[in-house]
């Protein structure tokens, strides 16, 4: 080890020691990134009234526990589309990773793995989904696809190729969102340099150092490697929004042509109304994600906690229903578990414990909240998550 990654070890040893919750790391990584970059993670749509409406959704709910039930074999394990895994929860795709945290999805992808639990790797990621998929063979890769069929073709037979077993496609991309806090922050795509980049580089040495500067000597100027199925434009370049085109003619047909094409499991992410969640499953989907893309694509959108409920009541064990939005605690979990949610995935706490703690800090976050969960079916009174159901909420 060289003293330079020495050094960042010992700094980030003594930092995860402070860290007690998931909301620490949020903490530490807002004065870790430049203020682009962190107001890139935690900014939502226009007026973040989705953002706060998933947040504010646990509250409705009160717990109801039960007494005297030995729940000294308790376990967390879970058994999801064919794996057992550690935990309920996995890690949500979250794009340009590897710009708040060297080798970002490396990163998240081998902490998950070593976790023992799932993580979903991002359409708009800037490391190569293979190298990924050797990695961490386990790591689940998410799709944004336009309506074309020979490219929807071509990026789902580089993404079997490749290894992966499970695709997420993403639908509730229909139009590029009004991201107006991105340019409050000073983050833009392309990434323009400035004097206020260049001055916020200045004043982060620790990021620009450990991150940026080592990206740049290690591996280039980061590109787009997966929005489909050959190598996309590089982050400043001024045509990186092809990789963004239009998506409004993507069409239930689209989903039976990729049924038909991929031969892994497939999961529809984005889905917030029963009837979409019983045609996904018609049309050969094996799971649903309930999400409103972490309120940052339709501002004012219902929370997926909200909309859980009747999707899992029509689902009715026919596939897996999973959840994400605003999940921080394991009291959140076992909400959505009572709720009707198979697995919950959370996005970005992980995303700031990489970019403070690299794999280490991943493998943090996973402990506090698997922490938290056995010690919630403790206090609940159940042994298993599948014992968990409405009987142990109140609202």
């Amino acid at each position: 080890m060289t003293t330079s990654n020495a050094s960042r070890s010992r700094r980030s040893r003594r930092l995860l020691q402070s860290v007690l919750s998931l909301d620490d790391f949020e903490v530490h990584a807002r004065k870790h990134l430049p203020k682009p970059l962190y107001g890139y993670i935690a900014g939502a749509s226009e007026t973040n009234a989705s953002l706060k409406r998933n947040a504010k959704a646990f509250d409705a709910y009160s717990f109801q526990t039960r007494v005297l039930r030995d729940v000294s074999s308790r376990s967390m394990k879970t058994r999801l589309l064919g794996q057992t895994y550690e935990a309920p929860f996995g890690i949500a795709p979250m794009g340009i990773s590897a710009l708040m945290a060297y080798r970002g999805d490396l990163v998240l992808a081998k902490g998950a793995e070593e976790s023992g639990i799932p993580m979903i790797m991002s359409g708009s990621s800037l490391i190569r989904l293979e190298d990924v998929a050797a990695a961490a063979p386990r790591t689940w890769f998410q799709a944004y696809l336009p309506g074309e069929a020979d490219r929807i073709a071509a990026l789902v037979d580089r993404v079997a190729n490749a290894g992966f077993g499970t695709l997420v496609l993403t639908v509730d991309t229909a139009a590029l969102a009004n991201r107006e806090n991105n340019i409050r922050s000073g983050f833009s795509t392309p990434l323009r340099p400035s004097l206020r980049l260049a001055w916020e580089g200045i004043s982060h040495p620790r990021w620009t150092v450990g991150t940026f500067l080592r990206t740049i000597a290690r591996h280039g100027v980061p590109h787009f490697e997966n929005s489909y199925a050959t190598r996309g434009a590089p982050i400043i370049a001024s045509n990186v929004m092809r990789d963004f085109g239009r998506k409004d003619h993507l069409n239930w047909a689209h989903l039976e042509q990729i049924r038909q094409r991929w031969k892994g499991h497939l999961v529809v992410k984005g889905i917030l109304h029963p009837d979409d969640a019983v045609y996904a499953a018609d049309l050969g989907a094996d799971a649903v994600i309930v999400s409103n893309h972490g309120g940052r694509q339709l501002d004012g959108a219902i929370a997926p906690l909200k909309a859980l409920p009747p999707i899992a009541r029509r689902i009715n064990g026919r596939i897996p229903v999973m959840i994400d939005g605003s999940f921080r605690r394991g009291t959140d979990i076992i909400k959505a578990l009572a709720l009707g949610a198979d697995f919950v995935f959370v996005g970005r706490p992980f995303l700031y414990a990489a970019s403070v703690g690299g794999r280490h800090g991943v493998v943090k976050a996973a402990e506090i909240l698997k922490s938290e969960l056995h010690r919630n079916m403790a206090l609940l009174g159940v042994t298993s998550i599948d014992e968990v159901s409405e009987e142990h909420i109140f609202s």
